[in-house]
């Protein structure tokens, strides 16, 4: 059981001065036509919270509130925790950085994994979801701030850990046409970062793989719980 909790949320955090960009454009940069959608409907989901029609409502995309304002690129968050059963650092408490950029000291992208909570009332990893992050950003709407993440999903492929490694195994959710399921969702639901490892199979990697290629190359990935005393108190 673990025994550490969330202390503050994450912040957004960049060393050079913050890039502001209109969603449209930025959506054709970085191949995802379906950007400034994913924000309208982040937008629709945190304006209709406690509307329980919320969800019907949004699925004309009519329905969705307008966009006009531009977006804030950030590179990189910071997660900062209380961690109580880590003697480490003082009074248990932890932060650590997930980056997302399209180059990383001088050479290819390096987009993060985390663990997002989608189920606070549950223990271990019955409470989290594996996503990569590949955009961190905010913006404002009717004067209100929202610091957000667009996210690539990774599912569970059993109910259960892997008898063998005892550790819980993941693959990438797809959509019907084969495109990554994604979304947008508020920086508070990223928990920590992720560690996912290859489940390599009996055939032989290429030896052209990229490190870089890694997230893109295998079918299914073992979520790491020996990466970290945070990752190992999570993925039980």
């Amino acid at each position: 059981m673990w025994t550490w909790q969330r202390n503050l949320a994450s912040e957004l955090g960049v060393r050079l001065p913050a890039k502001q960009i209109y969603p449209d454009l930025l959506a054709d940069q970085i191949g995802e036509p379906n950007l400034t959608t994913h924000i309208q409907q982040f937008l629709h989901d945190q304006l209709h919270r406690s509307d329980s029609n919320s969800e019907a409502s949004a699925d004309s995309s009519s329905s969705l509130p307008e966009l006009y304002e531009k977006i804030t690129l950030y590179t990189s968050a910071v997660a900062t925790f209380f961690a109580p059963s880590d003697i480490s650092g003082i009074g248990g408490m932890h932060y650590e950085r997930i980056r997302a950029v399209d180059t990383w000291r001088n050479g290819p992208g390096r987009y993060d994994c985390a663990f997002i909570s989608t189920d606070p009332t549950a223990e271990g990893m019955s409470g989290f979801d594996i996503a990569q992050v590949r955009l961190f950003f905010s913006f404002k709407h009717d004067g209100v701030y929202y610091p957000c993440a667009f996210v690539h999903w990774f599912k569970r492929v059993h109910d259960s850990r892997d008898e063998n490694t005892g550790m819980w195994v993941v693959e990438p959710e797809t959509l019907e046409d084969g495109t990554r399921f994604a979304s947008v969702i508020h920086l508070d639901c990223i928990f920590c970062a992720a560690h996912l490892m290859p489940v390599f199979g009996y055939e032989f990697v290429p030896t052209y793989l990229s490190y870089t290629q890694t997230l893109n190359a295998f079918r299914t990935y073992y979520v790491n719980k020996y990466t970290d005393h945070q990752a190992f108190e999570i993925a039980w």
